[in-house]
Order: C-alpha cells, then sequence, then structure tokens
C-alpha cells in the first residue's frame, strides 16, 4: 500500500506544482490588462484553477505526504524537519495566491505585472528545496 500511497502523493504534488507555477503567469497577464472582458476570463481562469486543481492536488498532497512521513518514520530524520518547513513555506505561497485571487476578482490588484514575475520564481525556488531534500536526504 505504500507505493501506491507514495504514487499518489507524487501525482498530486505534480498537480500542485503545475497550478503554482500556472497561477502567478496569470496574474502577469492580468495585471497587464485593465477592466473588461479579457479581464473577466482571467477571473474565471484564476478561480477554477484554484478551487478545482489547486486546493484538491495540496489537500492530497498534504495528506499522503503525511502518511509517508509517519508510515516510513521519516519525521525522525532532519532531512525531513527541512523538507517540511519548505512545504509549509508553498502551502504559504499558495495561500498568498489565494489572497491574490480574491484581490483580481474584486478588481482590487495593486501589483505591477513586474511584481508577479518574481512571484512566480518562488514555487520553483521551494521546489528545488524539496526535492533535493527527499532525493537526496543530504542528512
Amino acid at each position: 500500500m505504500y507505493l501506491w500511497i507514495k504514487a499518489l502523493h507524487v501525482m498530486a504534488i505534480i498537480s500542485w506544482m503545475a497550478g503554482l507555477f500556472y497561477l502567478p503567469r496569470l496574474f502577469v497577464y492580468h495585471a497587464q490588462v485593465g477592466p473588461g472582458a479579457q479581464s473577466e476570463t482571467f477571473k474565471i481562469m484564476e478561480a477554477k484553477l484554484l478551487r478545482v486543481i489547486m486546493r484538491p492536488a495540496m489537500t492530497v498532497s498534504w495528506a499522503t505526504g503525511l502518511y509517508l512521513a509517519f508510515a516510513g518514520e521519516h519525521w525522525r530524520d532532519g532531512w525531513f524537519h527541512v523538507k517540511l518547513a519548505l512545504v509549509l513555506a508553498m502551502t504559504a505561497a499558495h495561500s498568498y495566491d489565494a489572497v491574490l485571487v480574491k484581490a483580481f476578482a474584486a478588481d482590487a490588484n495593486r501589483r505591477s505585472h513586474v511584481f508577479y514575475r518574481y512571484l512566480n520564481e518562488v514555487p520553483t525556488l521551494l521546489m528545488i528545496g524539496i526535492v533535493t531534500m527527499a532525493v537526496v536526504k543530504p542528512f
């Protein structure tokens, strides 16, 4: 059962990461348009990406990840503590994206597209650390 849950964990992470990479990219484009039909399309895309893909994928990632950590007794390892801290940071990035979706939906965005271009790099940096901890297990 452990390997099936591990496979589900990897699938959920791939889906969650896809959303974490794509949503800030949508913000980049959304920040460049004014009110109108194009903005309304972005609002729908952002809300659905968050609600239909990202939240369920994050939930499954957490549930399966916690199962794997306890079943494999990884919670005792130093690398796991670092990975967990990075996953918490990833979850915070996800939560911040959700706040931004609400701001865009209310036409209350106050940031430029350049801000969102930088924001788009945060999940990448966190992913590098998470994957390094999970695969290399340096300590």
